[in-house]
């Protein structure tokens, strides 16, 4: 736990800023989000809560700043590594495949953004105040046009609606098919039990993988 003095300048504010979002991200890497608890957070980070909100106006406004984050980091990795595996060659139906199959395995490489996609709507748009929505979001539909810009150089048939609106279903897919890879024990018990009642058999990556091939695909023949 680390002990902080009265941050008195800019500078100071974000490295207590900064503190706040490592410290959430450390707790979100050994427990789920519905376990994080702000308590425990300003706890570890060294800060009253009331300190803590000071920074940020509830545990859910942390996580939403934190899924910023770890999205621009994905896009920065996507965008140097993607067009290197997509021939441009091929036709259209192996480059669909192709970058259905390197989205899939970024997703998987980043399994605290997915965790975090999976909550956004239901639980980290709660208890916070419109400016932080407003904040967040646009925000996060900049990163979105800058990933479907990416979606599209790579399947340039995509006009620029369409490269959009695929973009937004590969984010809900992932979040979702997250949720449904990772159950909680009871459910895991019960796959154990009978092998055939398990939901997603190619596990996370394999069924994102297929899933984006038939949302890109889709998109194109609609």
């Amino acid at each position: 736990m680390t002990t902080f003095q009265r941050a008195r300048s800019e500078e100071q504010r974000e490295i207590r800023r900064r503190a706040i979002l490592e410290t959430a991200a450390a707790m979100l890497a050994e427990m789920p989000v519905a376990e994080i608890s702000l308590n425990e957070l300003s706890r570890r980070v060294g800060l009253a809560k009331s300190n803590v909100l000071r920074y940020f106006e509830s545990r859910e406004a942390i996580l939403l700043d934190l899924l910023a984050q770890l999205a621009r980091d994905l896009y920065v990795e996507v965008s140097e590594g993607i067009r290197a595996a997509i021939d441009p060659a091929a036709d259209v139906r192996q480059r669909v495949a192709s970058t259905a199959e390197a989205l899939a395995a970024a997703f998987a490489r980043h399994g605290m953004l997915c965790e975090l996609l999976g909550a956004q709507a239901g639980v980290l748009e709660h208890n916070v105040s419109a400016e932080t929505v407003a904040r967040y979001k646009r925000d996060g539909y900049e990163s979105l046009g800058r990933f479907s810009a990416l979606v599209r150089q790579v399947v340039p048939e995509l006009t620029t609606a369409q490269s959009e609106e695929a973009a937004r279903a590969i984010l809900i897919a992932v979040g979702a098919y997250w949720t449904y890879a990772h159950p909680p024990q009871a459910v895991l018990d019960a796959y154990a039990l009978d092998p055939s009642l398990v939901f997603l058999p190619e596990q996370f990556q394999g069924s994102l993988a297929r899933v984006i091939d038939v949302l890109i695909l889709g998109v194109l023949a609609a």
